[in-house]
């Protein structure tokens, strides 16, 4: 049932209500990839920011951990949405393969 949070969709036509509520779905996925990216540059840009222009030994270490944390950030949030982007796909071909 994990690899399937959609399964108990299966055994019934979706209508256009739900259909609705898939597009509205990815585009929340999307928004949601966009902020992950948004923090990660974020992060990105705080850590070179902090590496180049500081010279505290403090501020220097912590440039250095936001640049490979930033960078961390966005990958998780890429692998997030291509795995709720598999799950959207999913459910959309299974309504299509039943209205065809």
């Amino acid at each position: 049932m994990a690899d399937q949070p959609y399964a108990r969709f299966q055994s019934e036509d979706l209508i256009l209500r739900d259909e609705l509520a898939i597009d509205r779905t990815l585009l929340a996925n999307e928004n949601t990839l966009l902020a992950y990216l948004r923090s990660a540059l974020t992060l990105v840009i705080a850590g070179v920011t902090f590496i180049h222009f500081f010279a505290a030994s403090w501020l220097l270490w912590l440039g250095v951990a936001f640049v490979p944390l930033g960078i961390g950030v966005g990958l998780f949030g890429g692998w997030r949405f291509w795995k709720m982007q598999k799950s959207i796909c999913t459910v959309r071909s299974h309504n299509q393969a039943r209205t065809s």
